[in-house]
């Protein structure tokens, strides 16, 4: 009876150590009431207006226009972006419109969703078009001819396709929120990027003595909340260990049901 209760005790400690791994695959939290939220959108990748995950951005624009946002995110990361258009009256539009959503990477290579409507056709009487897209999860590193999602800048896209004449230039709002779910060391890769794939296309104010204000290139200003933590460590390493000492304990467990009571009393000594 003492090894079943030496195992009892070693899976509850190995419960209490997995906990915390775990723990990380649960959604991010979403702060809500953000008054900081962007209220505009870019119109090419350079001018991508900055989001950060878990902000609900929002923007007024005309049927025809690309509206781009950016945003960060990390290794064993797997975001999802949601986006919802409010179309014009009825009465002033004459034809369904075709919506679609875009997420490109650092290195402004189109990633394709794991899942999500992307594209969504509205009726001439539809109000509001709801887009979504899942990428696949962002990996720490990655061959050169691959096109994995790797750390860094993310953009994204939104525009209507095929439209008549007639609607550009109509009035549209739009609503772009993006949320990770941490995967954790499932996704994990014996590798790691150097630095994330964020362009230093962006322009900060620098002060001179003088007073008048100059332009300086600068890289992005946001980044994941805890930083770029793309490197060794994940969670897989907790379960390595978890298995490892599972091993051990089995190996014990079959010696000490395989190696009998020693010698039986009515075997003489010496024999």
């Amino acid at each position: 009876m003492r090894f079943p209760r030496v195992l009892t005790t070693a899976l509850l400690l190995l419960g209490v150590a997995a906990a915390p791994a775990v723990a990380d695959s649960s959604p991010t939290p979403s702060p809500s009431g953000d008054d900081s939220a962007p209220t505009r959108a870019g119109t090419s990748f350079r001018t991508a207006t900055e989001i950060e995950q878990g902000t609900q951005a929002t923007a007024s624009g005309s049927a025809g226009d690309y509206l781009y946002w950016s945003f960060p995110a990390d290794a064993g990361q797997r975001p999802t972006v949601k986006a919802t258009v409010k179309l014009p009256e009825a009465s002033t539009r004459k034809a369904a419109e075709t919506w679609q959503v875009d997420v490109y990477d650092g290195l402004r290579r189109r990633q394709a969703c794991q899942y999500g409507a992307q594209t969504r056709t509205a009726a001439q009487d539809t109000a509001t078009v709801q887009l979504s897209c899942t990428l696949r999860t962002v990996r720490a590193w990655s061959e050169t001819w691959a096109d994995d999602p790797l750390p860094g800048t993310y953009y994204v896209r939104l525009t209507a396709t095929g439209l008549p004449a007639s609607e550009l230039g109509l009035p549209v709002g739009a609503e772009v929120r993006v949320d990770s779910k941490d995967i954790g060391g499932s996704a994990a890769v014996d590798g790691s990027l150097g630095k994330p794939l964020v362009p230093g296309i962006a322009t900060t104010a620098e002060e001179s003595g003088s007073g008048s204000g100059s332009k300086k290139t600068a890289l992005s200003s946001i980044e994941p909340d805890d930083g770029w933590t793309s490197g060794w460590w994940s969670d897989r390493w907790v379960w390595t260990a978890i298995g490892g000492v599972l091993a051990a304990l089995a190996g014990i467990g079959g010696y000490a049901l395989t190696r009998g009571s020693g010698r039986p009393s009515r075997v003489p000594p010496g024999v």
